[in-house]
Parts: C-alpha cells; sequence; structure tokens
C-alpha cells in the first residue's frame, strides 16, 4: 500500500552534551529502583548499557565514511517451493510484538484490539492465521505474543473471550521488560509522586533479547526442540509465516535474517541497511546520520533497502550471541516529559533499543528482499480506511490481501480523521475504494453508507459545519 512508509518513529540521538557522566551513586539508585520492581538480571543488565552509553556521551552517528552500501540481494520472489515443511514447523515459534498501544490514533489499549476487517481485530486475524496453519500441515507451530505492561491485561482478557484455547498455551505470552525514565538535568531516576506508574517506560522491541532471557523462554523453548524464531509487528498483517522463507532460513544456516523491501522515494527519510566498517550488516537511522550526509542517506537508489521489521532468528545462535548476559544494541535516546500529557512536567529520556539493529551481533546474519506485500503495518487512520475497505480482502489462510493491482493513496484530514474515535464518527461505514486510486479529504466530512469513489478524488470543506456525502453519491 503506497500509504505506508518505512520511515521508523524511533530516532537515536547524540547523547547528552557535555555529557560529562552522571552524579555519583545515580547506577545505583536505577539499579536499586529495578530490583525494587523485581526486574530480571537481564532487564537490569540491558538498561545498564543504556545508561552507560547515555551518560558517557558516546558518539552515535555512522558517518557515510564508513559504511558501505548493500548492491544486491537474494530475492523471495526466486527462492524455490519447498518440500515437506512439516517437520520445520514442529521447531518454529511465531512471535508476536503485542507491546504498542496505538496512542498517536488515540487509542488507550493494544493496537492489536482494533477493529480492521469485518468485525475481527489484528489479533482475531493473528489467532486464526496460526490455527490454520497449524491444521493446515498438521503441526502445533508455537505461538508467542510479546506484550508489555500496558497492553498484558487488555490482551488476556480479549483472548479469555475470543481464543481461550491460546491462552491455555505455556509459552503464550512473554511480558516485557519496563525501564526506569532518566530525569534529563541530574540524569537520576525520574520521580513522579503523584502517578509513579509514569516514572516508567517500555523499553523498545529491543528488548525481546532481555526478555527471552529474563523470562527463561529462550532456554525454554531451545528445551522444547524450537530452533526457529519469526518476529514481526503485531499490526502487520502481512508478516505471515512464510514456508519459503522458513525454508531458505534453515538451509542457510544463519543465526538472524532480517527481511528487508526496496525503498522509495516515500521511504527516502526512513533508515536503511548498510555495512559498517566491519563489513557487518548493519542498520542506520536517519538521526544517526551527519548533517552534511543527507543527501547521500536520502539516495535510495544508493542505499536501496529498509527493514520491515520481519526477522528470523536461530535460538542457538541467539543465545551464544547473549552469552555475555545482553544483547550489545546501539543507544535510542527520546526526549519526553515525565507525564506525556503534561508539556510543563519535568523532561525525562526514555533509553530505548530496536530490535533489528541486533543484525550487527550475530557472527552470521543475512538480508532478504521481500515484496512490499509483507510490509502492511498501520500507522494511520489512512491505512486502516485502506484496509477496511473493499480495496483489501481476507484470503482462505487469514492473511489481508489487495484485492486491487494499486490499493489507493489515502490522505484524510489530520484535524478531524487523526484519531479511531473521529474516524468512526465520520466514516461509520468505509466507502467503496477499490475502483479509487487516491482520495484527499480536506475539512469535516461525514460519509454515509453506500457512497462509491472512483479514480483520483479531492473532497473538500471550507467551512466549519460538518457537510455530508450522502448514499448513492
Amino acid at each position: 500500500n503506497k500509504n505506508r512508509k518505512s520511515s521508523e518513529k524511533m530516532t537515536v540521538e547524540p547523547a547528552v552534551e557535555p555529557a560529562v557522566g552522571a552524579a555519583p551513586g545515580s547506577w545505583k539508585e536505577f539499579q536499586q529502583k529495578m530490583k525494587e520492581a523485581e526486574m530480571s538480571a537481564a532487564a537490569i543488565k540491558a538498561f545498564e548499557e543504556n545508561y552507560k552509553a547515555l551518560v558517557s556521551g558516546q558518539k552515535t552517528t555512522m558517518p557515510e565514511s564508513e559504511i558501505s552500501p548493500v548492491e544486491s540481494l537474494d530475492r523471495l520472489d526466486d527462492v524455490k517451493e519447498p518440500g515437506d515443511v512439516s517437520e520445520l514447523l514442529r521447531q518454529t515459534a511465531v512471535l508476536k510484538l503485542n507491546g504498542g498501544l496505538g496512542t498517536s490514533m488515540g487509542l488507550e489499549k493494544a493496537k492489536s484490539l482494533l477493529v480492521v476487517k469485518d468485525d475481527k481485530t489484528f489479533l482475531d486475524l493473528i489467532a486464526q492465521q496460526v490455527k490454520y496453519m497449524r491444521k493446515e500441515y498438521k503441526s502445533e507451530t508455537q505461538f508467542i505474543l510479546m506484550n508489555s505492561f500496558s497492553t498484558s491485561d487488555d490482551t488476556r482478557s480479549f483472548l479469555k473471550r475470543k481464543h481461550s484455547d491460546l491462552l491455555e498455551e505455556k509459552n503464550i505470552e512473554l511480558v516485557q521488560n519496563k525501564s526506569p525514565k532518566v530525569d534529563a538535568e541530574t540524569l537520576k531516576p525520574a520521580s513522579f509522586p503523584e502517578n509513579p506508574d509514569l516514572e516508567w517506560c517500555p523499553p523498545g522491541h529491543g528488548d525481546i533479547y532481555a526478555s527471552l532471557i529474563g523470562s527463561g523462554m529462550l532456554d525454554r523453548l531451545i528445551a522444547d526442540g524450537i530452533k526457529y524464531l519469526f518476529v514481526s509487528n503485531s499490526d502487520n498483517l502481512g508478516a505471515t509465516l512464510d514456508l519459503k522463507l522458513l525454508n531458505y532460513f534453515a538451509e542457510s544456516k544463519l543465526g538472524f535474517l532480517m527481511e528487508v523491501a526496496d525503498r522509495t522515494e516515500a521511504d527516502k527519510k526512513g533508515g536503511h541497511l548498510c555495512y559498517n566498517a566491519n563489513k557487518r550488516l548493519c542498520l542506520r537511522e536517519s538521526a544517526q546520520c551527519e548533517p552534511e550526509d543527507e543527501v547521500r542517506f536520502q539516495n535510495v537508489q544508493k542505499h536501496k533497502y529498509f527493514n520491515t521489521n520481519n526477522l528470523w532468528i536461530e535460538l542457538s545462535q541467539l543465545k551464544q550471541a547473549t552469552k555475555g548476559g545482553s544483547m550489545p544494541l546501539p543507544l535510542i535516546k527520546n526526549s519526553k516529559t515525565v507525564d506525556p500529557r503534561d508539556k510543563k512536567s519535568a523532561k525525562v529520556f526514555q533509553l530505548e533499543t530496536a530490535m533489528g539493529a541486533a543484525i550487527e551481533s550475530f557472527e552470521k546474519a543475512g538480508a532478504i528482499a521481500v515484496p512490499r506485500t509483507r510490509f502492511a503495518p498501520v500507522k494511520t487512520c489512512n491505512d486502516l480506511v485502506c484496509l477496511r475497505s473493499d480495496a483489501y480482502k481476507v484470503t482462505d489462510d487469514f492473511r489481508m490481501q489487495a484485492a486491487v493491482a494499486h490499493p489507493p493513496l489515502i490522505k484524510l484530514d489530520d484535524s478531524h480523521y487523526k484519531l479511531v474515535d473521529q474516524l468512526e464518527e465520520l466514516m461509520p461505514t468505509i466507502p467503496s475504494l477499490k475502483y479509487c486510486e487516491s482520495l484527499n479529504v480536506q475539512g469535516k466530512v461525514k460519509f454515509d453508507p453506500f457512497v462509491i469513489i472512483k479514480g483520483k478524488q479531492v473532497i473538500k470543506n471550507a467551512g466549519s459545519e460538518t457537510k455530508t456525502l450522502s448514499s448513492g453519491t
């Protein structure tokens, strides 16, 4: 879908300047706080690495002179169809990252609980994909949801209502760790007595490695005979367990395989794959780019591939890569306020990491170019409208697939359609979009049922009163 861009919301910023170091004893305060919250040794070690990077002022940029482009990769389209994969499926677990709340779309619950098609939520479709594959291939592929402290309760109660059989499985839930927020002025643990929950934040999806180690799940999976882990975002319905990819990964003997897609002009501000100075594959995000390198960073002919966040991991090699107790990952420093709803509250740093950056920590890592159809995340209401419309359909194996050759480009006015409840008030029934090339809505326009949009359309309401497109339009 042309609406979707690869650019990550995360930014990798230089550490605090002048960053001579934290006040004496600050690390001990974080350590104590995390121990009192019963965080695992792996979680504390991972946070310690991030905190050290923050206070040391270490360089976080990747100059163009120190990297080289990835010229070409194997393409999924050229990979052969596998033979019998039932044994491989028995050795595979599927993990969906389910820690996000979808706050940018006005959601207060797990984003995967949003209805996306025919009264089915993301989580319904994911659960049905897993059940279909198990039945079709007579194989008990393990299924894991990585929830955060914000999404665990919602997700569990939804599964209890709709998919109680999954809730009984032993490894159904991996709960992500939480990290203390860092006071931007003192570099000590942030304090917010009015609501102590706001002193904590999610540590980014790079926490998957510390969570797998600290919870004991990595060892349990290996003991169960699981060799391969397929990881993707729960809001990306294009990221299904592809049997050609599974077979390719198993035959490759790699420890880590990243699915990448071709960068287009729409993706030029997002990160890209490259080789570092040691000739290892790595990711460079936009904020790791020196200002004078921006033109080269955005050259999609030179730096051709972006990370879809669909990853394949071989578990024995993951254990080897994390034998020091944590996975070395570059720091992502997000500047926020301790109360996100109060911009006058104390400034804090949220220390995060991204799981794809682990590509440079594996001895044997690779990437494969996949079609754009495997990257279909829902980041905005524009994406949601497209998927809810007749321009997309659900296949027999519960995948979301474009029903037309070129799905429409949707741009709704952020002032009136940015949040899901705003969208559902103005567009209670999604118009037919299968004959639409692009739709640009400016101003407050309500759509009655049975509206059909064809070709390229700009619908504009310059007034402050709501205008209605009536049925049959």
